[in-house]
């Protein structure tokens, strides 16, 4: 019973502990979550914010772009040798970058000397298919917040195809000189973000082939790691995360996608990468584990200690109901039960033996009540001496003791019965010895009946048969009797 109750206790207090660190682990982890997003959105304000500038307050680039490229077209249909332009002077004429594109979507001449020869369908796959798509159609194209290959600057590029489509005249705007973006530099506001959080090392804008705006694409190249993440957040629009190494730190790569409500072109679609430690949350969450531990600790001896108390309190009033407070035996409350399910289970012969002491009452007459209660507590311990392991000795009341013999036969009852009757004589107060005699009464199940109360009123009659026939006797009950 005390066993029980410590397990129950144990058990129970462990529950609501572990369920209580969960919690508090979960708490902890889900502000950790709510920072990181407040960076997101703060993020993802900005440069919703300069995307919006832009389609507020740049229209007029937008038609000069279109105004330039068409004036480009024209040339090239009056003179297509490129070879002879001077891009320079053309750069300085429009105010834009002039990039020629030919059908294998190379650069072959440009104002900007280092990204002559860059081959779209090798470094920009994504870009390419939507480069040959404008060629084929011969219009004018505008993309919003894009990024310069070689330097990482954010630029705006205009696309329009030559007439005989052989070409597209690309122009190139750099922005971060401009006035609206340096009014609303979102590159600017991450910067102060990633600063402004110790935990936070670097946040960074990707374009659709996973280039980041403001670093040169050497410096911003992604690693295998981050560019699958990369394309299955752009891929499923889904924020991404794993856990990976910053500059020989444990770090968190989060991927965020991002789709403008401004931007038509190729800078429609963007992801957001927050690089972060998790060291803080992690160290937060090892100094709860500690508290957790010693917590626990207590809570398990407490717990304990109130246990053994309870079940001690619990456990007396327990046991008295199904034993006798005199002699420790099974009393008549255990006894239908116990009987009853071994009848139920039936294996074999049962035997119920019935013991009366005979002239019980001269002891306590004569010899007073002390003594009889002696008596009844030396004949409980020499019925135990004498019954095997699976028998259940009872005391049925008063001078009545039963015995229930599970799986036996005949033979062992009979024999058990005499040795009772001689043990229980013995154990007799010598000036009671001429006087005391034992009267047992046996029935076997299935034989005799198989129920309990078939069962013991066939070995009372067994009983009353042993007394009539002198006392100090064993009788089996047969129903000549």
């Amino acid at each position: 019973m005390s066993l029980t109750m410590i397990v129950f206790a144990v058990a129970i207090s462990f529950t609501i502990a572990i369920t209580d660190y969960v919690r508090l682990r979960e708490q902890v982890a889900a502000n950790g979550q709510l920072q990181v997003r407040h960076i997101e959105n703060a993020a993802l304000d900005s440069l919703r914010t300069v995307e919006k500038a832009y389609a507020l307050f740049g229209q007029d680039i937008i038609a000069e772009m279109k105004e330039s490229a068409s004036y480009l077209a024209d040339k090239y249909m009056e003179s297509p040798a490129f070879d002879e332009w001077d891009f320079q002077q053309l750069k300085e004429q429009l105010g834009f970058d002039i990039y020629i594109i030919d059908e294998n979507l190379v650069i072959t001449h440009s104002s900007y000397q280092e990204d002559i020869g860059l081959n779209f369908a090798k470094c920009c796959r994504k870009l390419a298919a939507l480069l040959e798509e404008r060629r084929q159609s011969g219009g004018f194209y505008n993309d919003g917040l894009d990024i310069e290959q070689s330097t990482g600057q954010v630029k705006m590029y205009g696309y329009l195809a030559t007439p005989d489509k052989k070409y597209i005249i690309q122009l190139g705007l750099s922005l971060q000189d401009g006035a609206i973006f340096q009014e609303f530099d979102f590159l600017e506001e991450i910067a102060r973000r990633t600063a402004q959080y110790p935990s936070l090392y670097e946040i960074n804008v990707l374009n659709i082939g996973g280039i980041s705006f403001g670093k040169p694409v050497e410096i911003g190249k992604l690693t295998e790691e981050r560019r699958h993440a990369f394309e299955r957040t752009l891929q499923t629009k889904q924020t991404t995360e794993f856990s990976g190494i910053w500059n020989n730190e444990p770090a968190v790569y989060r991927y965020v996608y991002y789709v403008s409500d401004f931007d038509q072109g190729t800078g429609k679609n963007k992801v957001l990468e927050i690089i972060y430690s998790n060291a803080e949350l992690q160290a937060v969450l090892q100094s709860h584990k500690k508290t957790f531990i010693v917590q626990l600790f207590g809570i398990l001896v407490i717990s304990v200690a109130l246990a053994s108390v309870i079940s001690r309190w619990v456990a007396k009033p327990m046991y008295l109901a199904f034993h006798d407070s005199l002699t420790g035996l099974k009393n008549r409350a255990a006894f239908n039960e116990m009987l009853q399910s071994i009848l139920k289970e039936n294996k074999g012969t049962t035997a119920l033996m019935m013991i009366d002491v005979d002239n019980f009452k001269w002891i306590n007459d004569y010899l007073g009540h002390d003594a009889g209660d002696r008596f009844l507590q030396n004949a409980a311990q020499r019925i135990l001496s004498i019954v095997r392991e699976e028998d259940i000795p009872v005391r049925w009341g008063g001078d009545e003791f039963v015995i229930i013999m599970p799986n036996t036969t005949k033979q062992q009852a009979e024999a058990q019965a005499g040795l009772i009757i001689a043990a229980i004589r013995d154990s007799c107060d010598p000036r009671a010895e001429d006087r005391i005699t034992v009267s047992i009464g046996i029935a076997l199940a299935p034989e005799h009946g198989t129920d309990p109360e078939t069962l013991c009123k066939q070995a009372d009659i067994a009983l009353y048969a042993a007394k009539e026939q002198g006392k100090n006797r064993y009788r089996v009950y047969s129903a000549s009797i």
